[in-house]
């Protein structure tokens, strides 16, 4: 028995949030370049260097969530959500291109040796610019996560690594200037180098696990909790639970436990019914896919139906569901302690 949602029923404004995103970017990208021009900072440059990165994604991402919320096809049964995976791995692959033009041009700028130039100039305006992107990245994350936008998340998590190169980049300037160490310029620009790897393949590993249907915590816990709640009169458990994560969209497989002494009609409405309330509880971010299974007898103490012809036991209460339950395959029945 299944229930599907219509997704562009309930799609937040993604491409509103991904614009909003590209012009801010684009701002702060061409500020910090001027300062860049200004100053000759190369922790400066490296700075500049990740707008642009913030830009392209932006860029990717308004094509990407056009394309993300279009319903399911013939040709594309699960829908079109997992391409926001593929924005999250590009643009992970992006930072790691804008390391390595920063580690060329910082080598070059420490072999040369130069001092960096009104730098006041420089740290207000990176200081500014990190601050506006610093809000701009908890935006993007906290609407992203609310809305299960994996692509919102990728760019809001990169823009607020910005905020932080920013902040690194204004604290090494002060000391370049107190101190009039010309290398410790290149050399923080390095550092943010660094740092830029590692956010590159924080970015990727999980673009990777979402292409590749990994388990999500925190997705399993929010659908076992919505199907816990809907246990009960004649619902009697819940297993071999799946889950396939499609950008905001959880497509979900599940085996139903009924009573085996039920019509074929009343076990379907029930489980109908059981789709329509989990996608509801969900959001309509979601499909769900409820194959019937007979009781056969072995969950007397967790059936609260009355009454019951084949009981063998006496119901005792029905248990929350859990996750390790949930996900248990038929073959693993046994292991359950019923």
């Amino acid at each position: 028995m299944s229930r599907t949602a219509d997704s562009n029923a309930s799609s937040p404004s993604y491409v509103g949030v991904a614009l909003l995103s590209f012009v801010v970017s684009v701002v702060l990208m061409a500020a910090k370049f001027w300062a860049y021009w200004r100053t000759g900072s190369q922790a400066i440059f490296s700075d500049a260097t990740e707008s642009i990165v913030n830009v392209v994604a932006a860029v990717v991402a308004i094509g990407v969530l056009r394309y993300a919320v279009r319903p399911a096809d013939r040709d594309h049964p699960f829908g079109h959500g997992k391409i926001e995976f593929f924005s999250a791995a590009f643009e992970g692959g992006l930072i790691f291109c804008a390391a390595l033009v920063i580690m060329w041009r910082s080598g070059e700028a420490l072999v040369a040796g130069a001092m960096p130039r009104e730098l006041d100039l420089g740290v207000v305006m990176v200081l500014i610019a990190g601050i506006l992107n610093g809000a701009l990245g908890l935006f993007l994350v906290r609407y992203g996560r609310r809305h299960d936008s994996p692509a919102l998340v990728a760019d809001g998590n990169h823009v607020l690594s910005d905020f932080w190169t920013s902040i690194g980049v204004v604290l090494g300037l002060l000391v370049v200037r107190w101190t009039g160490i010309a290398w410790l310029d290149p050399a923080i620009a390095m550092a943010m180098m660094l740092w830029l790897l590692v956010t590159g393949w924080r970015i990727v590993r999980g673009a990777i696990g979402g292409l590749l249907d990994e388990e999500d915590p925190a997705v399993l816990d929010e659908v076992v909790a919505a199907l816990s709640r809907r246990v009960g009169d004649g619902v009697i458990r819940v297993h071999h639970l799946r889950i396939i994560r499609a950008g905001s969209f959880r497509h979900v497989s599940a085996h139903v436990v009924v009573p085996e002494f039920w019509s074929v009609q009343r076990a379907h409405d029930v489980a109908e019914e059981l789709a329509v309330r989990f996608v509801q509880d969900l959001g309509g971010r979601a499909d769900a896919d409820f194959h019937i299974d007979p009781c056969e007898r072995d969950w007397c103490a967790m059936c609260d139906l009355e009454p019951c012809s084949v009981r063998r036991q006496p119901f005792v209460r029905v248990e929350p569901l859990t996750v390790d339950e949930a996900v248990v395959p038929d073959d693993d029945l046994d292991t359950i302690d019923r």
